[in-house]
């Protein structure tokens, strides 16, 4: 009798045990149940640790010309994802770019990624990808593209237009089953994720063909720029900063003496004799540039203050046309003294002169400087500024504007870097407009105009090709700084339209502390308006 008592005590005891396993498992499992739900980075972190995923490569959003050619991802880069066997080794090493690195790679025992210089690898254990390159080596137009850092653009339009670009992500991912060590399990299915180079991107206003031949032409230049527009839309065809830089070399160019990473055609420079077409533009409109004449004899004294010609025997009798040819300052200096500083002032900021230039709302090229109305009325720095020196300065984005607006109406066309967004490569959706802001007469254009093709006519004028009619006007722009055994830096301009009859292109080529205009940023011209012309052909 006790041992039937003691039985149905220990059953009772095993079911209560029972009831209480169960309850703790049910409770266990909806607590787990609802951290899942509150952290899936769990439940995925489990999973991942069957498997590992290599990330090949990420291409982004487009930018390309204004004729639907890509400035970026227009390479494919060979790309291999590796299992590091003995057999993907051998495949691999007589192909691989960097040797060093892929060693280092090969010694972890986990799969990666590397370059070769080829697709055609065959081994059972090598994914091969063909993989948008974002920059080419070297890059056109590196100062207007800029560059990206960890996925952000940096610079240049890869920052101004950062989450446009960055808005489109395709990736290229190769998962391998791996075991508890990290190991790739043999004979298991690799998963590849396949990515397409976007469409989707910005078109601007650049013309590549013309900006290689900027490129091209202005390599000779240690320092300096080119800047190439259309002189009725005032878009930007083409745009060379030198020396240049590589996006994969910053360390390098931040150390370079002769920055090459700022935008030389944003920065403002003292500007020298091009000048005198905005002083011979306030002369045409106060009434006195076709009466003015000056005997130069090869200096000139304002107010106590002795003023030399380049040639130091004078250049005699002049009319306008004559001086604008010569570049005879002396007789600038001479017209000036006639005009009124605040229409001289006037004039200089209906070209342009002294306003900032935004190319877009992070990109802006420098205002330069202009005197102001009472530094003008001291008789030496009216003289400075009526041929270009003193306190003035100007960019060549501003000087190239100038000529726009001389070769067209008189009107100054805002100048364009970008047309619009594009989700295919080839419609430009929400296109900015060309607008054109009032600046000189259309009398005083064609004015200016007829100088600048006489000029250009000059049978030592360096700038002009044969059988191309231009106009054009050069500078040798005093700086104030010299070297060690004593010679002035100078820069060394040339701004330019043509063709004369029907203008299309307006140039302005600058060689920074390279001498003068005629000799070192003309040929330059040349070279650019020939090969354009050839283009057109």
């Amino acid at each position: 009798m006790l041992g039937e008592i003691q039985m149905d005590r220990m059953r009772k005891r095993m079911i209560c045990l029972r009831l209480i396993l169960v309850t703790l498992y049910c409770i266990v499992t909806i607590y787990l149940a609802w951290v899942a739900s509150q952290h899936p980075e769990l439940a995925q972190t489990g999973a991942d640790q069957c498997s590992y995923t290599c990330q090949a490569g990420t291409a982004y959003g487009t930018i390309y010309d204004r004729n639907g050619e890509p400035l970026v991802n227009g390479q494919v880069v060979c790309t291999a994802v590796v299992n590091p066997t003995a057999d993907a080794v051998a495949a691999l090493l007589p192909h691989v770019l960097d040797v060093d690195t892929f060693y280092e790679n090969v010694e972890t025992g986990r799969p990666f990624v590397c370059q070769t210089d080829t697709m055609d690898i065959d081994c059972a254990d090598v994914v091969m990808l063909k993989i948008p390159k974002r920059y080419t080596e070297p890059q056109l137009a590196q100062h207007l593209i800029g560059y990206m850092s960890e996925g952000k653009g940096v610079s240049g339009l890869e920052y101004a237009y950062d989450a446009v670009l960055r808005e489109t992500q395709s990736r290229w991912e190769v998962t391998f089953a791996v075991d508890g060590t990290g190991g790739v399990l043999a004979g298991e299915n690799v998963l590849v994720h396949y990515g397409a180079n976007p469409t989707q991107g910005i078109i601007t206003t650049l013309d590549s063909t013309i900006q290689r031949i900027c490129e091209s032409a202005g390599a000779q230049l240690e320092k300096g720029c080119v800047v190439v527009m259309d002189v009725q839309s005032g878009d930007i065809l083409g745009l060379a900063s030198f020396p240049a830089y590589s996006a994969d070399n910053l360390e390098e160019a931040l150390e370079d003496p002769d920055s090459p990473m700022i935008n030389r055609a944003f920065y403002a420079y003292p500007v020298g004799s091009i000048f005198k077409l905005v002083t011979a533009a306030c002369a045409k409109e106060q009434g006195i540039a076709n009466t003015f004449q000056w005997t130069c004899d090869g200096d000139i004294s304002i107010s106590g203050q002795r003023f030399r010609c380049h040639d130091l025997t004078g250049h005699g009798k002049q009319n306008m046309a004559q001086a604008m040819r010569n570049s005879c300052n002396p007789f600038f200096i001479a017209l000036s003294t006639q005009l009124d500083g605040e229409a001289l002032l006037s004039t200089a900021k209906s070209l342009g002169f002294g306003e900032e230039t935004a190319l877009t709302a992070t990109m802006t090229a420098s205002s330069g400087t202009l005197p102001s109305l009472q530094q003008l009325g001291y008789p030496a720095e009216r003289a400075n500024f009526c041929f270009g020196q003193g306190i003035l300065t100007a960019t060549p984005i501003q000087i190239t504007r100038m000529t726009c607006a001389i070769a067209g109406d008189g009107s100054l066309p805002m100048v364009r870097l970008v047309r619009g967004v594009t989700e295919n490569g080839r419609t430009v959706l929400r296109e900015t407009e060309t607008i054109r802001e009032t600046g000189i007469s259309e009398e005083t254009a064609a004015f200016l105009r007829n100088l600048m093709c006489y000029t250009a006519a000059d049978p030592d004028f360096q700038g002009r090709p044969s059988r191309l009619s231009m106009g054009a006007k050069t500078s040798t722009a005093q700086t104030g700084r010299f070297d060690a055994s004593g010679e002035e830096y100078c820069h060394g301009w040339v701004t330019a339209f043509f063709p004369a009859n029907a203008p299309r292109y307006a140039v302005t080529v600058l060689a920074e502390d390279g001498g003068y205009g005629n000799t070192v940023a003309s040929p330059i011209l040349r070279q650019i308006a020939s090969a354009i012309m050839r283009m057109e052909s």
